[in-house]
C-alpha cells in the first residue's frame, strides 16, 4: 500500500468476526453489524505539542485495536476496505495473551 497517514493518523483493517453464533447459527452478512475491532496497517508520525515537537502516538503497525462503532472515514485503498482515523478515536490495544484467555473461557 502506497499511502502513509499524516500527523496523529492510523489506518486500520476491520477484523471480521465469525458469522456463526456459539449455538451453530449462521447469521447472513446482511443482518451482522459491523465490528468495532481491527488491525493498525499504518500509522502517522505523531501529532505537535504546544512547543512544535512531535508527540509519537502510543499505536504502532500490527497492534489489534478497539474502537468506537461510528468512528473514522472509510475508504478503499488497493481494492482493499479500510478505516482513517484519528489515534483519539481509538479506545484501546487488544493484548494477545487477553484474545488467547477470552477464547479459553468461551470453549
Amino acid at each position: 500500500m502506497k499511502f502513509r497517514p499524516l500527523h496523529d493518523r492510523v489506518v486500520v483493517k476491520r477484523v471480521e468476526e465469525e458469522g456463526k453464533t456459539k449455538g451453530g447459527i449462521i447469521i447472513p452478512d446482511t443482518a451482522k453489524e459491523k465490528p468495532m475491532e481491527g488491525e493498525i496497517v499504518a500509522v502517522g508520525p505523531g501529532a505537535r505539542d504546544e512547543k512544535g515537537t512531535i508527540v509519537p502516538l502510543d499505536v504502532k503497525k500490527g497492534d489489534r485495536i478497539l474502537f468506537g462503532k461510528w468512528s473514522g472515514s472509510e475508504v478503499k485503498l488497493d481494492g482493499e476496505d479500510l478505516l482513517i482515523m484519528k489515534e483519539s478515536d481509538v479506545m484501546g490495544i487488544i493484548e494477545s495473551q487477553s484474545i488467547a484467555i477470552a477464547k479459553k473461557k468461551v470453549a
